[in-house]
């Protein structure tokens, strides 16, 4: 294992130390647990928007925590998911008074554990509601998104609800709208290589040299299928046309894209896949209206990448153009 830690046991919470101490500004420790809110918590006036999920993902879900965005996270061990503690601990120090959102990924294990301390919350009388990112159309078919996985696509849900409660809207119009935005809302990925959990020494998968996985999660679930590598062109024009046909877009839709590496692809190979995604979309008679391109969601050093798409309309294209500020991601 080559890697820059000093203990593979407590890789996340000297991470965290690292964190805190260089964004004192932005960001505390919200009592003696894994939860990270920001510097100003609680905002007077505003609903609170709660995040979590676990390590290993920078800048999803640690990474949303700021102004425009998230104000707490809960943070999990690699790939696990934060405790309902960790949860409430969050919860309590970000509301203000009018509700708390909980927007995560959909994994069964935070929603278990978000489930039980929205139950926790509700008994200290904070109320709360949740909504899940499911944009993984590789993981479940259409008939079932219910079971589909969040992955990168949930940066743009952070930005819509999070512009959303700096505007003053309430609790049940921004869980409604951010549930619209989910709708139209798809991703889909490729795998190049596998990324080693500190605490496991070892990859999380094995994929021989000249293989991809299409479709492969960002805790190394399985894809779709296994193949030789394509280039950039065909592995974005097949991610982009599954994407469309899952979402129904079609001729005069306009998209917002993110383009995600997965911690160990260059920007340089990501505008590649940019090229093709954007042709893609031209050639179908649609526009990109908003496009970014970079690091949302990794998964330690995995080689690969996804593409997002938003079907958007006039009111989810004034919320992405919302002022938003993390030290991990930027909305430009």
């Amino acid at each position: 294992m080559q890697k820059l830690i000093d203990s593979p046991v407590g890789f996340v919470d000297e991470m965290l130390a690292g964190i805190l101490a260089a964004y004192p500004d932005h960001l505390r420790q919200a009592g003696d647990s894994r939860a990270v809110v920001r510097a100003a918590a609680p905002i007077s006036g505003k609903v609170a928007i709660a995040t979590g999920g676990g390590s290993g993902h920078l800048p999803l879900f640690l990474g949303y925590v700021g102004p425009g965005l998230a104000d707490g996270c809960a943070v999990g061990d690699v790939f696990a998911s934060p405790s309902a503690d960790q949860i409430l601990a969050v919860t309590r120090a970000v509301q203000a008074g009018r509700g708390v959102l909980y927007l995560f990924g959909n994994y069964g294990g935070d929603v278990l554990n978000f489930e039980l301390a929205a139950e926790l919350a509700a008994s200290e009388g904070i109320e709360t509601m949740t909504v899940t990112a499911a944009d993984d159309v590789a993981s479940a078919p259409p008939a079932e998104q219910n079971r589909r996985r969040g992955i990168a696509g949930i940066a743009l849900l952070y930005k819509i609800a999070g512009a959303m409660a700096d505007r003053g809207a309430s609790l049940a119009e921004i869980a409604a709208t951010t549930n619209r935005a989910g709708t139209r809302l798809r991703s889909m990925g490729v795998a190049l290589a596998p990324c080693t959990i500190p605490a496991a020494g070892r990859p999380t998968f094995e994929l021989p040299d000249g293989q991809m996985e299409i479709g492969m999660g960002i805790h190394g679930e399985p894809g779709v299928r296994r193949a030789p590598l394509s280039s950039a062109s065909e592995v974005a024009r097949e991610l982009t046309e599954t994407v469309l046909a899952d979402l129904d877009a079609g001729s005069g839709d306009e998209l917002a894209v993110l383009i995600n590496g997965l911690g160990a692809t260059p920007a340089e190979e990501l505008h590649l896949v940019f090229a093709t995604v954007a042709q893609v979309i031209a050639d179908r008679g649609m526009a990109v209206r908003r496009r970014w391109i970079g690091e949302y969601a990794t998964s330690l050093e995995m080689a690969g990448a996804s593409v997002s798409l938003l079907r958007l309309d006039a009111q989810l294209l004034d919320l992405l153009d919302a002022p938003a500020a993390s030290p991990f991601v930027a909305f430009r």
